[in-house]
């Protein structure tokens, strides 16, 4: 009888051990590497996207976000989905133009300077963006805009002629051409390298907007912001196709669904947090400034000479985004 109850309860105990790891090995988990701050409100959507997506597929898919580029460096984050090394990530898209010219068209300066131009210019570009990404083993989530992009500088300026041999900040193809198109000296640092190069004086000026500034505290090195609105580029959560193409169609959909919700979200945020950040760098002691007049046509003539090379270099596909944004 002693042995029959030990039988039993050995079953037992290996029927339950079994439930267990079969439990376990349902659970999928994928790591999303981030390249901004925690306390981002790119990040704090990113996020919020990975709590809905576990809860709406009840824990079978966790996502790990790695903020401040603490898996990846910013520019690798792309390689590292693609070749799955992570199952998803975020990217900056402008980062790779060099890539392939259509990764850029958010980053022309003053082709779409507000919220409502810059989703004009995502719906023309997202059919593109969608084709390009799946060619290369990937599937584009969501995006959603920075604020708009305006220009730090450590003096006073009036024109594009006041730049002339700063320490401009690149990090980008598009704002490399600016340095040269405005005789600075451009210099590559990614965001979570923002606040040292300017403490340490790598760096004297950029354009960005006023959440890296007030991310990267350069409050405490440079006083002037002038609020060009340039451009607003994009962050896209993309995710490998074969990672993405293992969920169960349920699974599939829950990720669609809280993506569709995070676009949403973050683009409303973004909007929300824009005049905030002014608020909050002038409160730090920054001279939040509209651009003079010559600066500003400066700026927009540096625009359309840009725009023709993007145009030139992206061929039909870069030509049919431009005209779909203008016909909208």
């Amino acid at each position: 009888m002693k042995r029959r109850l030990f039988a039993l309860s050995t079953t037992a105990a290996a029927v339950a051990l079994a439930l267990t790891s079969g439990l376990a090995s349902a659970q999928t988990k994928w790591d999303l590497p981030a390249a901004y701050p925690a306390s981002n409100f790119h990040t704090e959507n990113i996020i919020q996207f990975a709590n809905d997506v576990e809860k709406a597929t009840g824990g079978k898919l966790k996502i790990t976000v790695h903020a401040n580029a603490s898996l990846f460096k910013a520019t690798e984050i792309k390689r590292a989905v693609q070749g799955g090394q992570a199952q998803i990530g975020e990217v900056l898209l402008v980062n790779f133009e060099n890539e392939n010219p259509i990764y850029g068209a958010d980053g022309i300066p003053f082709l779409a300077t507000s919220f409502a131009d810059s989703m004009k210019l995502y719906k023309a570009q997202k059919p593109v963006l969608d084709k390009l990404l799946g060619a290369q083993g990937m599937k584009l989530l969501y995006t959603v805009a920075w604020p708009p992009q305006g220009l730090y500088v450590k003096k006073e300026i009036s024109s594009v002629a006041d730049m002339r041999g700063v320490k401009w900040r690149a990090y980008s193809p598009a704002t490399s051409t600016i340095a040269a198109l405005i005789g600075a000296q451009p210099v590559t640092i990614q965001a979570a390298e923002v606040s040292q190069a300017f403490a340490t004086g790598v760096v004297d000026s950029m354009m960005s907007s006023g959440s890296t500034g007030y991310d990267s505290k350069i409050y405490e090195s440079v006083k002037y912001w002038y609020d060009t609105q340039a451009w607003l580029p994009k962050n896209a959560i993309i995710v490998n196709l074969k990672a993405f193409n293992a969920l169960d169609p349920a699974t599939q959909a829950a990720v669609t669904k809280a993506a569709a919700d995070a676009e949403v979200r973050g683009w409303k945020l973004s909007a929300e947090k824009n005049e905030w950040y002014k608020t909050e760098l002038a409160k730090k002691g920054m001279k939040i400034l509209p651009p003079s007049a010559k600066l500003a046509a400066d700026l927009k003539q540096m625009g359309t000479i840009m725009l023709a090379d993007w145009e030139k270099k992206a061929g039909p596909d870069g030509q049919a985004i431009i005209k779909a944004f203008r016909s909208k």
